[in-house]
């Protein structure tokens, strides 16, 4: 089972670039997708549902925002949206299907990059997801994390991180998190096939960063320990251009 991952900096945006092309040739069984910026009536649900695919949607209240959704080619038991907390949700940043034996969500985590009273909104939110993760892998203990976390955990998830100090997205106490969740219970899936420097999932589109890979790998599939064992490969799919992000991909056994 292939299940990929993709900020979209904008759905409709990425449908012009022909994303549903990339699609009907990548043919993920799962496609989980942040930052559609759009409510569900403005996406051409239509053009991924000819793909074979069922079309879920969490957006923010907010328009043109933020927004998550998972397009998947096997019908889910349930769908779950949000992460029961009014403050997070009215953002749109989580959606969850429920399938025989595993769930897959779909997450988008506040950038912080304004700083300030973002950056402690995001905070709060990195917190306040951590434990609702630990309660609800006591009911569904095989869980695949997929998403924009919008921090770099290592050095070699960032390009000149010596230059990142301070920067949100690499502040010290945002990759000790990552350290804590994934402790917790959770892989970091690309790192078990994958130990190179340079690959990253998102390039600032400023003075030609992604001509220069001046990226950072802020894109994650984190997968319950309990499925280290099904798990098949990972990839970043750094050629594939509709965003300043592109996809990340986990093959799992199923």
């Amino acid at each position: 089972m292939k299940i990929i991952s993709y900020n979209l900096n904008g759905i409709r945006a990425a449908l012009s670039k022909d994303l549903v092309g990339w699609l009907k040739a990548e043919n993920p069984d799962i496609l989980c997708i942040q930052e559609t910026k759009a409510q569900p009536e403005q996406i051409e649900s239509h053009l991924f549902e000819e793909l074979g695919y069922h079309c879920y949607w969490h957006s923010a209240v907010k328009k043109g925002y933020s927004g998550v959704g998972i397009l998947t080619k096997i019908k889910p038991n349930n769908i779950y949206i949000g992460v029961d907390n009014e403050e997070f949700d009215v953002e749109g940043r989580a959606i969850r299907a429920d399938f025989d034996g595993f769930s897959v969500m779909s997450t988008y985590h506040p950038s912080g990059t304004t700083g300030g009273i973002r950056q402690d909104y995001k905070m709060n939110w990195l917190n306040y997801f951590h434990g609702y993760i630990q309660e609800l892998k006591k009911e569904i203990p095989n869980l695949i994390i997929a998403g924009d976390y919008n921090i770099c955990h290592k050095p070699i998830d960032i390009n000149k991180p010596e230059k990142k100090k301070g920067v949100s997205g690499f502040l010290p106490e945002e990759r000790e998190w990552v350290s804590e969740f994934i402790a917790s219970g959770f892989i970091d899936s690309f790192r078990v096939f994958d130990q190179s420097a340079d690959k990253y999932s998102w390039w600032s589109y400023r003075a030609g960063s992604r001509g220069k890979n001046l990226g950072w790998r802020i894109d994650y599939h984190m997968v319950s320990e309990s499925l280290r064992e099904k798990l098949k490969g990972a990839s970043i799919l750094a050629d594939v251009v509709h965003s300043d992000h592109c996809p990340v991909v986990v093959e799992i056994d199923h």
